[in-house]
């Protein structure tokens, strides 16, 4: 019978979380070079934060938001022209800047993304797996229901179909989503349901990878939200009355 690894030390020392809203206890660098340092679940860990740079890559190339105001765990922004922030394994073999910015381009980020994860998904926990069949699954609901309000077939714009769950009834979620008064509220459907799906997978003082895993997916929701916040803060100051 193969032995569980126990992260009891990184567990007991890390902070607790309070829920979406709320300010994250600890930074993201800090969060995964206490990971690193105390040998800890690294390549999971990596990958969960990997995907929240990846949003932030993405409104970086829309110039949805400014290089200044950037969190990144994983990526770096400090590279030459000639570099890319993306590991290689992001890479498609067309790579270029003139294309990075494309919806389609996006999409096989993403792709390259979720396929890469589910691989090392094979060599690491159980929640980790779940993870990224939840996310697929709750990811191209969300396109499935968007193409229909746009009378598009979604075959096209869905993101490793076969790597998502399929088992999970989205259909409340996508409901609540639709039904919201405006786009930071739909947001707030979305992780909301995240954060409740964590928190029914949360495998609480088992000291396992996976709780640690759980942790880091929390972790990057409530830095999620701590910058749209602070955006709607900065919105408001901004505005002359």
């Amino acid at each position: 019978m193969a032995i569980v690894k126990r992260y009891d030390y990184i567990l007991s020392a890390l902070p607790a979380l309070d829920p979406i809203g709320s300010t994250p206890p600890i930074s993201k660098r800090d969060f995964l070079s206490m990971i690193s340092g105390s040998k800890g679940p690294l390549s999971t860990i990596e990958l969960i934060l990997l995907s929240d740079d990846l949003i932030q890559y993405e409104a970086l190339l829309s110039e949805e938001i400014d290089k200044d105001k950037i969190d990144l765990a994983v990526l770096s922004i400090e590279k030459s022209e000639n570099e890319s922030m993306l590991p290689d394994f992001l890479l498609s073999e067309e790579h270029s800047q003139d294309n990075a910015s494309s919806r389609l381009a996006s999409d096989g980020i993403w792709s390259r993304y979720f396929t890469h994860a589910a691989k090392v998904a094979k060599h690491g926990s159980n929640f980790f797996s779940s993870w990224i069949g939840f996310e697929i699954g709750l990811r191209n609901a969300l396109t499935t229901a968007r193409a229909q309000m746009l009378n598009l077939q979604p075959d096209a714009y869905l993101v490793c179909p076969e790597l998502g769950d399929t088992d999970t009834d989205y259909s409340n979620i996508i409901s609540a989503w639709h039904a919201a008064s405006n786009p930071l509220t739909a947001l707030e459907v979305l992780d909301k349901a995240r954060w409740d799906w964590l928190e029914e997978h949360g495998r609480l003082y088992s000291f396992s990878a996976d709780e640690i895993e759980v942790y880091a997916a929390k972790l990057i929701l409530l830095h999620h939200w701590r910058r749209i916040l602070s955006g709607k803060q900065q919105e408001n100051k901004d505005t002359v009355y």
